[in-house]
């Protein structure tokens, strides 16, 4: 369906909150190019049409409706609260004011409930798909991203809280990660842990 690597666009004038969100895409959604656009305008003089979602800001939608109502399933609109968001409730909607950590899962859920098993994606770079942790480690980290701290880890899979720790630090090099945010997308992506658990 797609030739090369999809394009997503984001388009909000808050620098900082969409450098923040296009690491957090790039995260969730490793074969995807991310661009980001100040500007209904800069969106529009980069050919708009060659992106398959929009992440947009509430006041960049209102004052542009007809654009967004018109591509309506690639737009999603970037709200500070899921409350009075009723004159954009056509729309699918994130809610970028909350923890990190929920703020991922909303992100996951949104890609899995899109794009479930990378269904419509192309096929994500062989180094992506390899297994790089060992059973073990998969355990842990599958404990580590749904909340349990490093002594029940270590009470569930009965081993000793130095080994739990020794794990730990081999799965965020092994894998490059230093946030449990991170690992939780690396977790959730591969099919080692259901968003639900998290």
């Amino acid at each position: 369906m797609f030739q090369g690597r999809p394009h997503i666009a984001i388009i909000d004038p808050n620098t900082l909150a969409v450098l923040g969100l296009k690491q957090m895409l790039q995260n969730v959604m490793p074969i995807m190019t991310v661009e980001t656009f100040g500007s209904m305008s800069e969106l529009t003089a980069n050919h708009p049409e060659r992106f398959v979602h929009f992440f947009v800001s509430v006041n960049i939608v209102l004052e542009n409706r007809a654009f967004f109502t018109e591509h309506r399933r690639k737009t999603i609109v970037l709200m500070l609260s899921l409350d009075g968001g009723s004159q954009l409730s056509d729309f699918h909607s994130i809610c970028i004011n909350q923890p990190e950590h929920e703020l991922v899962r909303s992100l996951l859920m949104l890609q899995q409930h899109a794009h479930g098993d990378g269904r419509n994606l192309p096929q994500m770079p062989r180094v992506l798909q390899q297994k790089i942790l060992s059973d073990r480690e998969i355990e842990v980290m599958s404990l580590i991203v749904q909340g349990y701290i490093n002594k029940e880890i270590a009470d569930r899979l009965n081993i000793g809280l130095s080994t739990v720790i020794t794990h730990r630090k081999n799965i965020m090099d092994k894998l490059g990660m230093k946030s449990v945010s991170a690992l939780t997308i690396y977790a959730v992506m591969h099919g080692y842990v259901d968003i639900n658990k998290i």
